[in-house]
């Protein structure tokens, strides 16, 4: 199900744990050109857990479906660029892989910026494939 306004993605895991309701939320940053993106669990009375590990075996399915609303909500909203991480080392890790595997064909529809910290802030570079990095930034190609 998606919102109106193509700010909130909601969808279902299933698995060996059984169905297991997930969002994705896009919501504006102190910047107003960088929305920040989350994943989540959907708990009852439209709670979102963002920190469960639910380990459903379907990961893949879950970063395709996660890729997939970057795409709508850039098409949305094509001047605004994604920022986002995981909320643990590994799970940042796992989403720079997830990149790598499918940076070939992201790389022709977005500019891929890895973000770094640096001293009390942060900033971006063209994102390296193997680097670490605290998140990552992307930003629709606009076709000429």
């Amino acid at each position: 199900m998606v919102s109106s306004d193509k700010l909130q993605f909601k969808f279902t895991s299933i698995g060996p744990k059984g169905a297991i309701e997930k969002v994705v939320q896009f919501t504006e940053t102190d910047n107003p050109d960088i929305f920040n993106m989350v994943l989540g669990n959907l708990l009852k009375h439209g709670v979102i857990d963002y920190s469960t590990t639910t380990d459903n075996k379907d990961s893949h399915l879950i970063l395709g479906t996660v890729k997939a609303t970057v795409y709508e909500f850039t098409s949305q909203y094509p001047d605004k660029s994604v920022f986002y991480r995981g909320n643990t080392i590994e799970r940042t890790r796992l989403y720079r892989m997830a990149l790598t595997r499918h940076f070939d064909e992201l790389n022709n529809d977005f500019e891929i910026f890895g973000v770094l910290k640096q001293g009390i802030g942060f900033f971006s570079e063209n994102f390296v494939r193997g680097k670490e990095y605290v998140g990552f930034l992307l930003k629709r190609r606009f076709e000429l």
